[in-house]
């Protein structure tokens, strides 16, 4: 039986591969894809996706989702992705379009509409997933739970503090982490660790059509190099979903900083407990690396 996922996600050098994982893996099944401004702005990130999937050839809905974080404007990370999102491949030209209803919308349809509750995953700012939980917080009860990939029980990688991800919108991953889903956090603790190798990196062509696409795709990536190896945090969260034996998690409280002139967006994970509140997640600590890229280099092999 595959696991019934919707995919919200901000495409992205990363996402690219993580998209892959998700439709190809045989354990999952992709019901929705939304999009969210983030790595790029939501025209681009939508364009991307679309972009994606005519290249699979995937038969999934799309819904663009939200254009800016809730209360702030949008900082992008098109410095570490390029302008476009996803720089190094010429996509063909195809006349997909997304739904003609907004990302928090179409989650909610999918969700309640389902047999069973779904999973949502985000890997990108929890914008639409706040929209969601804010204006339909009756769809909480057909939700399995959420995996995100964001935030960090250390350092951050966009702040001192602060993970990307949760530092684009911290007010809606605050919302996020008060409405009481079940939530596993692939922050970067884990991510961080997530490195592809450069030899693995090098036979990416080699493998199929989708290598030598990623392979493009990774040769203009910033978070890392393809000499000194590629971290691959988005893809944490699919891996999750498939190979949870891969990591190791901890039940903590976490809060995110809306207010701190200097740490806003920072996730507080309580691993000691020292704040009395009960654990509102479960955080992912520790990766078995080896494991993790055995299990990516078998998934894209999957890929056409």
């Amino acid at each position: 039986m595959r696991l019934p996922i919707v995919l919200d996600t901000d495409p992205g050098i990363d996402d690219a591969a993580a998209i892959a994982a998700a439709l190809f893996a045989p354990e999952l099944d992709v019901q929705l894809i939304t999009t969210v401004a983030g790595n790029v702005s939501v025209e681009k990130t939508t364009r991307n996706a679309l972009q994606l999937l005519h290249f699979w050839q995937a038969d999934v809905p799309l819904a663009q989702g939200a254009a800016a974080p809730m209360l702030r404007p949008l900082r992008d990370a098109a410095n570490v992705h390029g302008e476009s999102g996803m720089e190094g491949y010429d996509f063909v030209e195809h006349n997909r379009q997304p739904l003609a209803k907004p990302a928090f919308i179409a989650i909610r349809d999918a969700v309640m509409s389902a047999p069973e509750p779904l999973t949502l995953v985000a890997i990108g700012p929890l914008t639409n997933i706040a929209l969601l939980l804010t204006h339909y917080p009756e769809c909480i009860f057909n939700i399995r739970r959420l995996v995100i990939m964001g935030g960090s029980a250390g350092r951050g990688n966009f702040t001192p503090n602060a993970e990307f991800n949760i530092a684009i919108d911290p007010e809606a991953a605050a919302r996020v982490f008060q409405s009481g889903i079940d939530i596993v956090m692939c922050g970067l603790d884990v991510t961080n660790q997530a490195v592809l190798t450069p030899d693995y990196l090098e036979q990416l062509p080699q493998l199929n059509e989708t290598g030598k696409m990623l392979h493009s795709l990774f040769s203009h990536y910033r978070s890392g190099s393809m000499s000194s190896g590629l971290r691959m945090h988005d893809l944490c969260a699919i891996a999750w979903l498939v190979r949870p034996e891969l990591f190791a998690l901890s039940p903590c409280f976490v809060a995110v900083e809306t207010q701190g002139t200097w740490t806003a967006g920072a996730t507080v994970v309580d691993i000691e407990g020292r704040l009395g509140q009960h654990a509102n997640a479960q955080v992912a600590l520790g990766l078995d690396v080896d494991g993790f890229r055995r299990w990516v280099s078998e998934v894209l092999a999957l890929a056409p």
